[in-house]
């Protein structure tokens, strides 16, 4: 199993090197040195590796002020959320009006699409998981209700999570990091759930809690080819019209949800050296594509490489 993606560290007590190393491995970022000597003695570093879709980084430096604005979102927006986890020092978060203060072993969400600030004044270090929005399972228009709030690694969920964390950072520190496509499943239930329970009730979506469930049972039952948009209604007593609407204002619609649960799971299959000797046309029947041509467009389509040059490059060896 190759890992997705390759490792660097930037070392090198430049501030410069660092600050585009860092603008270059997340999004387009605005960083400055706010130390009192300036850049002057700066030193940081940065490590990045792949686990699956999830981008994992080891970033630290010292006094520093980074910045995610509307000009830098308007360059490049591609959809991700981050989840950062203090390792060492002190950093604040600031999202959608709110300010989280993180200390080592609290942890939490933000949203690239929004503008955003992190402030370190000194020393620090952060672990910090970056992935597609859509696999966090929340409904988009609840992020914005969960960005910026401090999950504390040492009470509730957090408690659970944090140690998790800090544990996967290990494992990418030391070379040990298992690659099996269900550490990342693992890994995203964790955050969701997580991030999930800072959600305040008061102000969470009308229909949210049954989009999650809708959701949940179409992860259930991907494997039958005749799940649609009518049966998942029937099944959670409302109208396919009121079920279509909830999707789309969270920028769906059921079949295409339903469709991107498909390829993913057939994505994760591919990579998984535990189904080397299955088919693609039994991998991708077993979540409910039965038909492999049709199945093969989809995936080219979507990820910009056949079924089965993507089974290939997720075979090569790591030349990192």
């Amino acid at each position: 199993m190759r890992l997705g993606g390759e490792h660097a560290r930037h070392d090198d007590g430049q501030f410069e090197h660092w600050r585009q190393a860092v603008s270059t491995a997340f999004v387009p970022l605005a960083v400055v040195s706010t130390a009192e000597d300036g850049a002057a003695r700066f030193t940081g570093t940065l490590r990045t590796t792949a686990l699956g879709g999830l981008q994992l980084s080891e970033v630290g430096g010292r006094a520093v002020d980074v910045r995610r604005t509307r000009t830098s979102i308007k360059r490049s927006d591609p959809g991700l959320v981050k989840v950062g986890l203090q390792l060492s020092g002190r950093g604040v978060i600031v999202q959608d009006d709110r300010e989280a203060v993180l200390g080592p072993g609290d942890f939490a969400v933000y949203d690239t699409s929004k503008p955003y600030d992190l402030h370190f004044a000194d020393d620090f270090s952060m672990f910090v998981l970056m992935f597609p929005r859509e696999l966090l399972r929340i409904a988009s228009r609840e992020l914005g209700t969960v960005s910026a709030r401090r999950i504390p690694g040492s009470t509730g969920m957090g408690a659970l999570v944090s140690p998790f964390l800090k544990n996967l950072h290990h494992s990418v520190v030391t070379g040990t990091m298992p690659t099996t496509p269900l550490v990342e499943d693992a890994v995203v239930d964790l955050l969701s759930a997580a991030v999930q329970s800072e959600a305040p009730a008061d102000v969470a979506a009308p229909g949210a809690t049954l989009v999650l469930r809708v959701k949940s049972f179409i992860d259930a039952h991907l494997h039958d080819p005749a799940l649609d948009t009518t049966t998942v209604a029937s099944h959670h007593h409302v109208s396919t019209r009121h079920l279509q609407k909830m999707f789309e204002a969270d920028g769906h619609t059921v079949a295409g949800w339903i469709r991107h649960r498909r390829l993913e799971l057939c994505r994760r299959d591919l990579r998984d050296d535990r189904f080397r000797g299955d088919s693609i046309g039994t991998i991708c029947a077993r979540h409910g594509l039965v038909n492999s041509s049709h199945f093969s467009r989809l995936f080219k389509d979507t990820y910009g490489v056949s079924p089965r040059a993507f089974r290939e490059q997720e075979s090569l060896p790591i030349t990192a």
